[in-house]
């Protein structure tokens, strides 16, 4: 056990071994707290593109995954040349050779992880706009409130709301309204209270927050 720790913390291995560690801590919070958890969702029906390792054949998938898995096949293979080559100059190529042997191994790896995160058809922001949620915070005010909000499939989602001015008093937990606006920004939905009538006013006749453009 102790060669073990001292080759990981000797080079070529070491060069790994933090951000391995890293790695490790991200996903021991993530399972106990939650922490991060996004990264390993899609978001609004399609998933993430993994940002810049899209260039690198690692995109398709949450960032989180190729990065881990690139970072661990790294690390095993800079351990496995820091016992084998002796010399300076065939170790300080272990690094770089390691790094391409965890791209290779991502890569691999991430091919048929795609078909799990592929886009959904489903709720997007903007297909919210007119419908009737249910309040569940205390209040809803301009910087806090949420709401739980019906889906074309049966299901529910739980989103951010907000509302200004008089009617915002009106909104508590457990009273309806009408959602009549999405802040791209914020990533919060316009609410107003709703009791009865339409679901959407037509284009030609008042309505909550008309003056407000929708996404």
């Amino acid at each position: 056990m102790a060669d073990f720790f001292a080759t990981a913390l000797e080079f070529p291995a070491v060069v790994f071994s933090i951000p391995l560690a890293v790695v490790l801590l991200y996903w021991l919070f993530a399972l106990a707290f939650g922490v991060g958890a996004g990264a390993v969702e899609a978001a609004d029906g399609a998933a993430d593109a993994g940002g810049g390792f899209g260039w690198f054949g690692l995109g398709g998938v949450p960032l989180a995954v190729p990065l881990s898995l690139l970072v661990a096949l790294a690390w095993f293979g800079s351990m496995a040349g820091g016992e084998l080559i002796d010399d300076e100059v065939g170790r300080a190529l272990v690094p770089p050779a390691a790094l391409l042997l965890g791209w290779a191994g991502a890569w691999l790896a991430v091919r048929p992880l795609r078909r799990l995160f592929v886009p959904e058809s489903g709720i997007y922001h903007r297909d919210f706009v007119g419908r009737v949620c249910e309040v569940r915070t205390s209040r809803v005010t301009a910087s806090f409130g949420q709401a739980e909000v019906a889906a074309d499939d049966g299901g529910t989602a739980i989103v951010q709301v907000r509302a200004e001015g008089p009617e915002a008093a009106e909104l508590a937990a457990g009273r309806r309204a009408l959602i009549y606006g999405y802040e791209a920004d914020g990533g919060f939905f316009w609410v107003a209270p709703y009791d009865a009538g339409p679901l959407d006013p037509g284009p030609d006749e008042p309505g909550p927050g008309r003056n407000r453009a929708l996404d």
